[in-house]
């Protein structure tokens, strides 16, 4: 059966909300012993730009009171399946969809205590569009006392099952890996550190809604002590599984930043340190999930040779995300990691997120696991989702 579903996916770095019509069928295997897997299609995709009265309520969000912040749930999922319907009409999609998945828009996340909220109200998106619709998909996860993230590893083993290592550079990076053979086919993963959220801010202060290519970056100098700073954060330290909220970017991270720039840093060097930033957390975390010994060895460099690999083959990272489009970045992973690192054609980097969504979906709507306990913790795998049926 061909599932025809449209996923929704609306990061933290706000730049806007992306949506995905894919189809995807299960792969039949001849091998009863080898894992499933599925085949799919991205057959239109689009970005709608928050406009920026969306942007500042969805940031100030976690300020409202309990009353304001259900009602801004209900509008933003009202918004949700306006976006939805604007998506169906301009790519002639009528009576095509048969499921929507909606990540939502994360608010709160606390999962030491059991609790992660999403904005974006799936029964007002049900309503507005009349299609059945998937949405609260870490809530189950975070109540069998999982992180409920990241929650695209289920999509990465089942869609993309060439690769082993898997790197998002969204609002937040986070890497993953599948650990085929080494670990019994274990997914492991959790997030790196904050990414684009603290990149684009930053962009800001020169006047630029981000640092296009990484070229302002580029031209920057890393200040040692503030990168010091930055890597000697707990977070770094803990052991996984574990996930961040959009206030370790926020909060933690970026008053750091413009303590350093107050007394001189400037925009360039700022951005310049927080790439190699980026580029060494994701360095550390690729060697943690490979120290029980990935299926293909990671490289080894060369003194004075960065990025040289005398050793092969190596394991394969998948690179997508909004940060996969700075070259910059993508380039200082290439010189620090020991592995292969590939950036997959524009869709697949753009859309990757609201896919797995899609797929995710799916298989709660099949009542299939959809959530890993490898990668968050919980007490199992589990199926996450509330169902709201839109149809009449």
């Amino acid at each position: 059966m061909v599932y025809k579903v449209i996923g929704l996916m609306s990061g933290s770095s706000l730049d806007g909300l992306d949506l995905a019509y894919v189809e995807l069928q299960e792969r039949a295997s001849t091998n009863r012993q080898a894992p499933r897997t599925w085949g799919y299609e991205l057959v239109k995709t689009a970005c709608y730009p928050y406009p920026e009265e969306w942007r500042r309520r969805l940031a100030g969000a976690t300020g409202l009171s309990a009353m304001e912040y259900q009602l801004l749930h209900v509008e933003y999922g009202r918004y949700l399946g306006e976006r939805v319907l604007q998506f169906i009409e301009e790519n002639g999609l009528h009576y095509r969809v048969q499921l929507i998945v909606s990540h939502g828009h994360t608010t709160f996340h606390d999962p030491a205590r059991r609790m992660t909220a999403q904005l974006g109200d799936g029964a007002a998106i049900a309503a507005v569009t009349r299609i059945n619709v998937v949405s609260d998909l870490r809530a189950m996860d975070v109540a069998l006392g999982g992180q409920g993230a990241p929650i695209v590893p289920i999509g990465e083993m089942l869609l993309l099952p060439e690769f082993e290592l898997f790197l998002n550079l969204g609002g937040i990076a986070n890497v993953s890996r599948h650990g085929a053979g080494a670990s019994g086919g274990e997914f492991l993963a959790f997030d790196v550190c904050p990414a684009n959220r603290v990149l684009n801010t930053l962009a800001a202060t020169a006047g630029m809604e981000y640092d296009k290519d990484g070229m302002l970056a580029a031209g920057g100098g890393v200040d040692l002590g503030l990168l010091d700073q930055l890597n000697a954060l707990p977070y770094y330290a803990a052991p996984w599984p574990k996930s961040l909220a959009n206030e370790f970017g926020t909060e933690t991270v970026l008053p750091l930043v413009r303590q350093a720039m107050s007394t001189g840093l400037s925009t360039a060097d700022a951005l310049r340190t927080y790439v190699e930033h980026i580029a060494e957390q994701v360095e550390r975390a690729v060697e943690q999930l490979c120290s029980s010994g990935c299926d293909a060895p990671l490289g080894r460099q060369e003194p004075g040779a960065a990025g040289a690999n005398v050793a092969g083959p190596q394991a394969k990272l998948l690179v997508t995300g909004g940060g996969a489009h700075n070259a910059f970045l993508v380039d200082r992973l290439r010189a620090r990691l020991g592995v292969e690192v590939v950036v997959p054609e524009a869709a697949l980097v753009d859309y990757k997120e609201a896919l797995i969504m899609a797929l995710i979906g799916v298989l709660r709507w099949r009542e299939e696991n959809n959530v890993l306990a490898s990668v968050t913790g919980a007490t199992r795998d589990s199926i996450g989702g509330a169902v709201w049926i839109g149809q009449e």
